[in-house]
């Protein structure tokens, strides 16, 4: 094998490196990171590629469908995914948030059974939160993440066996321009699989789980066969069997929804299941029908779990997985305490208990929060509804969804003024967070992350682009999107802090909803602004 020095010639950082970080990017880490993205970086373009090739088919008016040609795949009931990994046998409450030390900590502590530490959509990708998450994760599996801040102490608890660890890297879009390889940008997704992989794998293994992850915004089961790659190369790189690495993947694309079977199949000794991704997949049939008419949605508050679409999406997902022996993993309840108004606390908590109750009997073995006080509700309801540690055994065979059924756009709602400003307020509340390296923002008692601030911008493009009229009999035009933008900006900046991006965000949101430009992600568009480029160290000088 080539030397590290060989492997680094030709390897930037462009970030600054603090003392603390330098653990974490340290030569042998950047070697194995510049063998990942030489390795497959060219199958990652050509994919995205593909989805460009796709997306112009969609807008023609073409409609997707399941795929012929792996109809052997979705027909052959002998093959399984892998059987449920160390530390994934019980799943029914896993909590979500950014990589920072406080969250990292808290999460920990809280009582549920696994937590999904978050690079993508809960975090802004700034070099220090990217980097710094990686130290705080590394900290936190050899139980030496404990902090003090001012005068309260943060330190893992003791009295009990720690929630599962699984990490979320960034999706195949996104690029980690602060490392260079080659003259390229590095991958976001080869990046945070990378550093975490490399300094952790063989430590959780020790500590009797394993390197485990969620791997998001795939389109494609060729998405998820590279990610296969990925983890059979790096498994080979240190010596690691096969098999160890599990990964459970977000079904939070339209396009994914059709190639569920195929996914599984892809993975198939890595799989740990899939996740009913709910706030990316509503995003993601607006995105991708976008110049359709036939799927203008209504108001954000009218698209629930019931509506016939998204009522397919889990039925086939739930059915899916338990014909291949991997977990059907429920939504996220995004609802944080009132603590100042009891009453609406309890209607909001109430919403939970209803949508945790659904996912429950519909069969999922699992489900999601982003707030430690919802874990006990979600608990109470699936032990209750659950008591074995999950439901494989629960086939849904009553099940038959076909194409129409996923596409099945019949959704009662109206779309409103106050529909129109709440999606503004979402949109510029998020990217004003996300200029300042904020990734997850309360706003209304729910945590708003990337998936929510893209409903709100794609639902008002689609409106603009499709001349809906209001409830109120107002058409929705150019015009009326940008006068409305303009009144929620300036009502949001005058009650923030000093110095807040309000107005730099509008600027950026004002291009995105007037049904024409559309950027492929918000964060894509975003992300120069919160680069820090120095001037690139050679990695074999670090």
């Amino acid at each position: 094998m080539p030397s590290n020095e060989a492997i680094l010639q030709g390897v930037s950082v462009l970030g600054p490196i603090q003392e603390s970080q330098r653990k974490i990017l340290t030569p042998q880490a950047l070697a194995f990171l510049a063998l990942l993205q030489r390795s497959f970086n060219p199958t990652r373009k050509a994919l995205l590629e593909r989805r460009k090739i796709r997306q112009a088919e969609l807008d023609k008016g073409a409609l997707p469908d399941f795929l012929p040609e792996t109809k052997h795949i979705r027909d052959d009931p002998t093959w399984k995914g892998a059987p449920p990994a160390p530390g994934l046998v019980d799943r029914r409450v896993e909590i979500t948030g950014p990589t920072d030390r406080k969250m990292v900590v808290n999460a920990l502590n809280a009582n549920v059974y696994t937590y999904m530490a978050d690079f993508e959509d809960s975090s802004a990708p700034t070099w220090d939160n990217m980097v710094n998450g990686q130290v705080n994760l590394y900290d936190a599996i050899r139980r030496q993440v404990d902090f003090k801040q001012g005068p309260k102490e943060y330190k893992l608890r003791t009295d009990r066996t720690l929630p599962t660890l699984i990490v979320r890297p960034r999706g195949w879009h996104l690029e980690e321009k602060h490392v260079t390889v080659d003259g390229e940008p590095m991958s976001g997704s080869l990046f945070d699989f990378g550093l975490y992989f490399f300094h952790n794998a063989t430590e959780t293994v020790k500590r009797g789980f394993g390197p485990y992850f969620y791997l998001p915004k795939m389109e494609s089961h060729l998405e998820a066969r590279l990610w296969n790659d990925v983890f059979n190369l790096a498994q080979d790189y240190i010596g690691m069997p096969r098999g160890t690495i599990r990964g459970t993947v977000l079904i939070e694309t339209i396009l994914a929804a059709f190639e569920m079977d195929e996914i599984i199949y892809e993975l198939r000794d890595h799989s740990s299941g899939l996740n009913c991704g709910r706030w990316d997949y509503i995003f993601s049939v607006i995105k991708k029908f976008r110049q359709n008419s036939n799927f203008v949605l209504p108001d954000r508050s009218a698209v629930t779990m019931t509506v016939p679409f998204m009522d397919a999406y889990v039925k086939l997902l739930i059915q899916t997985c338990h014909k291949r022996g991997v977990h059907a993993m429920g939504g996220m309840a995004a609802q944080i305490p009132i603590k100042d108004d009891p009453a609406a606390n309890e209607k909001a908590m109430e919403g939970v208990r209803a949508d945790k109750l659904r996912e429950v009997r519909a069969g999922h073995d699992g489900t999601w929060v982003a707030h430690p006080a919802l874990a006990s509700i979600a608990t109470d309801i699936f032990n209750k509804h659950m008591p074995t540690p999950n439901q494989l055994f629960v086939r849904r065979e009553d099940v038959t969804i076909g194409a129409n059924d996923l596409l099945n756009m019949n959704v009662p709602g109206k779309i409103t003024e106050e529909g129109i400003r709440k999606n503004l307020n979402i949109g510029l509340g998020y990217m004003e967070a996300w200029i300042r390296g904020v990734g997850c923002v309360p706003i209304n008692y729910l945590m708003e992350d990337a998936a929510t601030a893209e409903v709100s911008r794609s639902q008002l493009w689609q409106w603009v682009r499709h001349g809906v009229t209001t409830a109120e009999g107002k058409r929705v035009d150019k015009a009326y999107a940008l006068k409305l933008l303009k009144e929620q900006t300036q009502e949001l900046a005058a009650k923030a802090p000093k110095g807040n991006k309000y107005q730099l965000a509008a600027q950026y949101f004002a291009g995105q909803v007037t049904g024409e430009d559309y950027a492929d992600f918000l964060t894509t568009l975003l992300y120069n602004e919160i680069t820090s480029q120095e001037s690139p160290k050679p990695a074999s000088k670090l």
